[in-house]
């Protein structure tokens, strides 16, 4: 797959650091990192670490941590729950999105090239301002919204082939690697919601329990919203979840489409 765009304040210097490898290290790898401080009015650089895998673990967050803990103290980066759950140490490794967590430093050949997502605004290092993903997010309505009242002391049920339905959507972990993959969302991500967004809508939309299709529809009917989607397919190709968020928005396509006969 070919390597994604930087993020939108991106013209990189080549006057980075360079830390070498502990003396004795007999089986190394070097990570070459992006860097940016909105507080040292230095332009955005790759500063490069290299680091004794006998001393390190199997993932690229693990290599993270180490060269935080030990070699730079700088290095800024998101994560929380080292398992591949949460989504937070999303960014864009060896030219694809993923997660840090659950990326093998063994399955890399050579360099290791860590950049943030791309085509965000960059908060610092390989933190991408995630405000308006989020604003985007809550704007689907994520709940369940009903007008029949609750069952008495019992839960709102479904069939197992109702719930079945919601395999492969409830998984999604909000790490936005498949919207930052999509190119008409690059260039569209004021208006186009995105995979991940336009997933999570269907979601809902393929819950049984929920009664405000009609409504959810209403919002998504839009030239931008849900038809900039083109079906280039790097969303599916990249989520570390393994779902399709392409299959997805071609659902509510179709949804679209039945109630308009």
């Amino acid at each position: 797959m070919a390597e994604f765009s930087l993020p939108a304040n991106s013209r990189i210097s080549d006057k980075g650091k360079s830390y070498p490898a502990p003396s004795g290290a007999k089986r190394t790898k070097t990570f070459k990192i992006y860097r940016w401080s909105p507080d040292d009015g230095q332009n955005p650089h790759y500063d490069s670490y290299t680091i004794d895998l006998d001393d390190c673990g199997p993932m690229v967050l693990d290599a993270l941590i180490k060269i935080k803990g030990e070699i730079d103290p700088t290095l800024t980066f998101r994560r929380s729950c080292r398992e591949g759950i949460c989504g937070s140490c999303s960014m864009n490794i060896d030219g694809s999105n993923t997660l840090a967590c659950t990326m093998a430093i063994e399955d890399i050949a050579g360099e290791v090239k860590i950049t943030p997502l791309p085509h965000m605004q960059v908060v610092k290092d390989l933190v991408p301002d995630m405000t308006h993903f989020y604003a985007q997010y809550a704007s689907i309505k994520p709940w369940l919204q009903t007008v029949t009242p609750a069952p008495a002391l019992a839960e709102r049920t479904q069939s197992p082939e109702d719930r079945g339905k919601l395999d492969g959507l409830y998984e999604c972990i909000l790490c936005a690697c498949c919207s930052t993959a999509c190119p008409s969302y690059w260039w569209n991500s004021d208006k186009f919601l995105g995979p991940a967004i336009l997933l999570q809508a269907y979601r809902w939309l393929a819950d049984s329990r929920d009664e405000m299709t009609g409504e959810r529809l209403d919002a998504l009917e839009d030239p931008f919203r849900l038809y900039r989607c083109h079906t280039i397919m790097n969303c599916s190709n990249v989520c570390p979840k393994g779902l399709n968020p392409a299959l997805a928005i071609a659902e509510i396509k179709k949804m679209m489409v039945a109630r308009a006969i």
